[in-house]
């Protein structure tokens, strides 16, 4: 079992270790140049609600995450080693799409627009194919089959030797992630609105679908792909500990980037739900206490209820309570 990794490159050879790749430089410049111009003009329209910096910072942090998965190192040597690869996939299919998300693009474009590019955006957001796309089952099912599709079979042999179906593999990993997210995650302008316990369930359905995966090239009795089996390196894993290796990286990372997002999820909805309790404990006190301040008008000896709607008597003294105030106001202007 060869582990030798300080014949590998130096820490200062992997951070300078970087790849000029147009057909991704130049998409990911395009998007944080229109994301960002959108920023301004919300702010110009709007000087009392500026566009929340954390969003900013959290889409732009997205195309980051893409680039570093895609041109740095790891983008090199993940045709090399398949658990460099699994750490690519997982920035591609989670971490990026999740911060993207987050930055809420979508809303911001229609913020930042007029007529008729508002009205086009709406449309295209609401038309039946983005609206197919979104739909939490359809997009758990593309999410599925890219997952064990490009892991449990021999595709990754093709994607080794062409570039192109490495290219491809990674678009897949970005739209299948956000696509996924989007529904359990996502609070854009789509058809689709889930309660917080279906988004729950949304984001744990991943994890089922990681955990199978890793679990599975965990368990892997031999290299599947003889594209990684035969290259040749002085450093690094043999071929059958860098699938487990791999599997390891996609069953813990996978699911520990999944609970995360489940605990972003969760906060605020928990949070949500012991505001609103708090609320309507505040107010049944003050009903109950503005009730209380016409038992004058109960006949002698009645008890009093603790629920208030139940009481029928106090709700009559409330009503007589209102009924001489109306008198009242009549006699005062006479």
């Amino acid at each position: 079992m060869a582990l030798n990794f300080a014949a590998g490159p130096t820490s200062a050879q992997l951070a300078a270790d970087w790849t000029v790749r147009p057909l991704v430089i130049v998409p990911l410049v395009i998007a944080a140049i229109l994301y960002l111009w959108g920023v301004a003009r919300v702010d110009l329209k709007h000087p009392g609600g500026r566009w929340p910096l954390l969003r900013t910072g959290s889409f732009l942090a997205g195309l980051g995450v893409i680039a570093v998965a895609t041109l740095s190192a790891i983008e090199r040597y993940g045709t090399t080693f398949f658990w460099i690869h699994m750490g690519q996939h997982l920035l591609l299919i989670m971490a990026a799409p999740a911060l993207i998300i987050h930055g809420r693009p979508l809303i911001l474009a229609l913020h930042a627009t007029r007529n008729p590019w508002h009205t086009r955006i709406k449309r295209v957001l609401r038309s039946p194919v983005v609206t197919a796309v979104t739909n939490p089952l359809v997009a758990f099912a593309l999410y599925t089959a890219v997952v064990v599709g490009t892991h449990l079979t021999s595709f990754n042999n093709v994607a080794i030797t062409h570039r192109w179906a490495a290219a491809g593999e990674q678009v897949a990993y970005l739209v299948s992630g956000y696509l996924y997210l989007l529904s359990g995650f996502g609070a854009e302008p789509i058809r689709w609105r889930l309660s917080h316990p279906a988004k729950m369930l949304v984001l744990v359905l991943s994890m089922s679908v990681d955990t199978f995966t890793g679990i599975t090239l965990l368990m892997a009795g031999s290299n599947p792909w003889p594209a990684y089996a035969a290259q040749h390196h002085t450093w690094g894993p043999d071929p059958l500990t860098d699938v487990h290796y791999g599997g390891a990286t996609m069953w813990v990372g996978g699911d520990t980037i999944m609970i995360g997002l489940i605990l972003t999820a969760l906060v605020p909805w928990v949070a949500g739900r012991n505001r609103n309790s708090l609320r309507m404990r505040w107010v049944e006190s003050a009903r109950r206490a503005t009730m209380d301040r016409y038992t004058g008008y109960l006949p002698a000896g009645t008890a009093v209820r603790r629920d208030v709607d139940e009481d029928e008597q106090r709700l009559d003294a409330y009503n007589a309570w209102l009924a001489e105030m109306a008198e009242r106001d009549r006699n005062a202007a006479r």
